[in-house]
């Protein structure tokens, strides 16, 4: 590369205009003074192998190294039949969030999101009070997946996963295996009972949508309630148990978390989350 050239990234998804990837990684770009861009790209599934060849090309020939992308809905199993490289981390989860290309040309994808989110439970706690517990998980969608994933290999010696389909539920438990079960969501209060961690990997009580509706009685007050969803920062979930007093984690440092590995991947420099970091992507939400 010549002196001018940059090192490119991105995220892909369709839509993609809400994304607060390029604020994220661009206030590190700035922070470590680095030749390097991110972009969001509006991508349909059927397009993302031409897309990803296209930037290669366009890149190069104006003097650039376009390194990869982040994958959001509804790219993330479609990059299964893309790439030529699947790290463990993606076969175990089964979804690709983010893809590298590496210095051959090739195409490796990877999935961040279950570190992602044991770094965010790590800023607030020791991860090894979970291990040997029981964690609770509404919802069956890739969030899901990645987080089921990796409380399970964390050691926690059940991941009940309640979602409104049971079917959907059964298949993630199935996927995941020995420690994994599924439950009915007419059960999510009984199943309080017993945990240890509640995770809310619904859109419930995202901005927009519908609150959660679960009560929170039969928790004990020793348990841990994160909540995926950072649109507000504080869900009626966590107000909930904070009240309750229970200790809680916003969703926002899962997203900020797996953004690391991707960075540094694509740029060589290993990023800090931090407060400052946290309250330039809360400002692009004011925004």
């Amino acid at each position: 590369m010549t002196q001018q050239s940059k090192k490119i990234a991105g995220v892909m998804g369709w839509p993609i205009s809400h994304s607060l990837s390029p604020r994220l990684h661009g206030y590190w770009i700035e922070k470590y003074n680095l030749a390097a861009e991110y972009h969001a790209w509006p991508v349909r599934p059927e397009e993302l192998g031409d897309s990803l060849k296209r930037l290669t090309a366009e890149y190069a020939a104006n003097g650039h190294l376009f390194r990869g992308t982040n994958l959001t809905i509804p790219l993330k199993e479609t990059a299964f039949d893309i790439v030529d490289i699947i790290d463990p981390s993606a076969v175990r989860i089964g979804a690709v969030n983010t893809v590298v290309v590496e210095t051959d040309g090739r195409l490796t994808g990877r999935n961040t999101d279950g570190i992602g989110f044991l770094d965010s439970l790590a800023e607030h706690l020791d991860l090894t009070e979970l291990s040997g517990g029981i964690a609770v998980l509404l919802g069956a969608g890739g969030a899901a997946r990645a987080v089921a994933v990796a409380l399970t290999d964390l050691g926690m010696t059940k991941v009940i996963i309640c979602n409104r389909s049971l079917a959907r539920a059964e298949a993630l438990a199935g996927h995941i295996g020995a420690g994994a079960t599924a439950a009915a969501w007419d059960l999510r209060e009984e199943l309080l009972r017993e945990a240890d961690l509640l995770v809310n990997c619904t859109s419930l009580g995202m901005k927009g949508q519908p609150e959660l509706d679960i009560r929170l009685d039969p928790l004990k007050k020793s348990a841990i309630v994160t909540d995926i969803v950072y649109v507000p920062l504080e869900t009626g979930l966590l107000r909930a148990a904070r009240k309750r007093g229970c200790r809680t984690v916003d969703g926002l440092g899962m997203l900020l978390h797996q953004a690391k590995a991707g960075f540094e991947a694509w740029f060589g420099v290993k990023p800090a989350v931090d407060e400052n970091l946290r309250r330039h992507v809360l400002d692009g939400l004011k925004g």
